[in-house]
């Protein structure tokens, strides 16, 4: 398994912009203040990466040996034909090795259209406020009104704030034709051509992604341990003064992932009722069970 760490940081990024452009002290711009993550914050971070471990492993699970076997075994194939002078034996061994393994597969799950063979990971953590945010989108508005687009892409380069789970997968439907193809015409002494169909079979991997927009992972991660506390009938003032703290943390994530433009935009209004009204439920120590059922699945609905 390959895995492939990217952090990107608006507040780097709303730096260098302070620096270079001077429309950042324009009337009227939301401020770009900067921003770690708080200790709140921070504290679900062990529960985000058992999160990507449980998701990484069940995907890992998924990939079959037998689908990377095939795509070694055809690189080995282009590489003998690719010699001044062709092994076309060692080409046709490795071919038949790799249609037998795609046999296999085919034969232990013949409803599978696509065999996973690569699992890979990157995280952007845009370590930013909610007012930072609107200032950098305040200035590609700005960029794009004035018709500097590359400037504003750049800006928008970084207002990502994601988990990026890429999948690779081998199209079953029409790999093993490629190498029997390919096979055919190293028997006919066709090299290129052979050659033309393996290297068009290896380019025809197809990559799927899965995104989970991180605050609005943290949100649900915050407002899971706020259940907890608000089920706590004994809670004491230090308890109900870090519930206030985690609805209040929950809810700029929630304004992150909007900013950011994650999920249906309204259904956010939705959420901070909800917020709203339980954290008045739970005032002065009040406690109950079930109270988060309902918005739990609202901000699921924005995944």
């Amino acid at each position: 398994m390959k895995s492939l760490k990217h952090y990107s940081s608006a507040s780097l990024l709303a730096l260098m912009l302070l620096a270079a452009n001077p429309s950042y002290a324009q009337e009227n711009k939301p401020t770009a203040t900067l921003q770690i993550h708080s200790e709140t914050t921070q504290s679900v971070q062990p529960d985000i990466n058992q999160t990507v471990h449980d998701k990484m492993a069940k995907k890992q699970s998924d990939v079959f040996q037998e689908a990377i076997d095939a795509i070694a075994e055809t690189h080995v194939a282009l590489a003998a034909l690719s010699t001044q002078k062709p092994n076309t034996q060692k080409a046709l061994k490795a071919l038949e090795k790799a249609t037998g393994k795609l046999e296999i597969i085919l034969a232990r799950t013949p409803e599978l259209m696509f065999a996973p063979v690569d699992i890979s990971i990157k995280t952007h953590d845009l370590l930013a406020s909610p007012s930072a945010i609107k200032a950098l989108i305040y200035d590609v508005e700005k960029y794009l009104d004035d018709g500097e687009v590359q400037k504003a892409r750049m800006i928008l380069a970084n207002l990502i704030s994601e988990i990026e789970i890429s999948t690779t997968a081998l199209p079953l439907a029409t790999y093993p034709i490629a190498t029997k193809t390919a096979a055919a015409f190293i028997e006919d002494d066709n090299i290129e051509e052979a050659k033309s169909v393996l290297e068009s079979q290896l380019d025809t991997l197809v990559v799927s992604k899965e995104i989970i927009p991180l605050p609005i992972l943290r949100a649900v991660l915050l407002l899971e341990k706020a259940d907890i506390l608000v089920q706590n009938s004994q809670r004491n003032d230090a308890e109900n003064s870090e519930l206030t703290i985690l609805f209040d943390a929950a809810r700029t994530q929630l304004n992150m992932a909007k900013l950011l433009g994650y999920g249906q935009q309204e259904t956010y209004q939705a959420i901070h009722q909800k917020i709203d009204d339980l954290e008045t439920k739970s005032a002065e120590g009040k406690s109950g069970q079930g109270w988060f059922e309902t918005l739990k699945q609202k901000v699921t609905e924005l995944f």
